[in-house]
């Protein structure tokens, strides 16, 4: 079984965010901007609701997540960023309800299943003629590998996926022949 990458194109990522949100589907908008920008496991996000995510008495959106994972059991706070917070928003002026699941599926009232959710972003990127293998997991990678990108230690990024061992992270980085030949070729000691 071939494994999942990351998303290491800035551009693809944004082009799977607008998929849906072009055609108007926030539920989908929301589940993928949620997932590149919290680095929850699927079985997480799909277990959020809307009083996680929903400050019901101000009418807005929460700054922060406050979960307990439910493969570590490790309790954890996620900021929420500017993106999160938007899709969110647009997603909470049609949708939000006490009680009810953030990523819900409208017949059952239950929260979409983990093979829905791998669909929808399968097809988003196949749709898009993504070369790259995407799935659920994906999303979390992404996550990882652009913060890799812009700097924030492994360490860190080890922290927030609450693995183990660095040598797990590394693996979940995706780090590829280019991007080492991007550290040889960029790093100018002596000229």
């Amino acid at each position: 079984m071939a494994t999942t990458q990351p998303i290491r194109s800035k551009q693809e990522v944004r082009e799977l965010a607008a998929y849906y949100l072009k055609r108007g589907q926030l539920r989908n908008h929301a589940l993928i901007v949620l997932g590149v920008h919290t680095a929850l496991r699927i079985s997480d996000l799909l277990r959020l609701r809307w009083d996680d995510v929903y400050d019901f008495e101000n009418r807005r959106v929460r700054a922060a997540i406050d979960i307990v994972e439910k493969k570590t059991r490790k309790y954890k706070t996620i900021a929420l960023n500017k993106a999160a917070v938007n899709a969110l928003a647009l997603l909470a002026a049609r949708a939000a309800l006490r009680g009810r699941f953030l990523i819900e599926n409208p017949y059952t009232r239950r929260a979409i299943s983990r093979i829905q959710a791998y669909r929808l972003i399968r097809d988003a990127a196949e749709t898009l003629r993504f070369q790259t293998r995407v799935s659920c997991h994906s999303l979390r990678k992404t996550f990882g590998y652009h913060a890799w990108k812009s700097g924030v230690s492994p360490a860190v990024i080890m922290e927030i996926y609450n693995h183990s061992s660095l040598a797990m992270t590394r693996r979940y980085l995706g780090v590829t022949q280019d991007d080492k030949n991007e550290v040889y070729l960029g790093l100018a000691l002596t000229a």
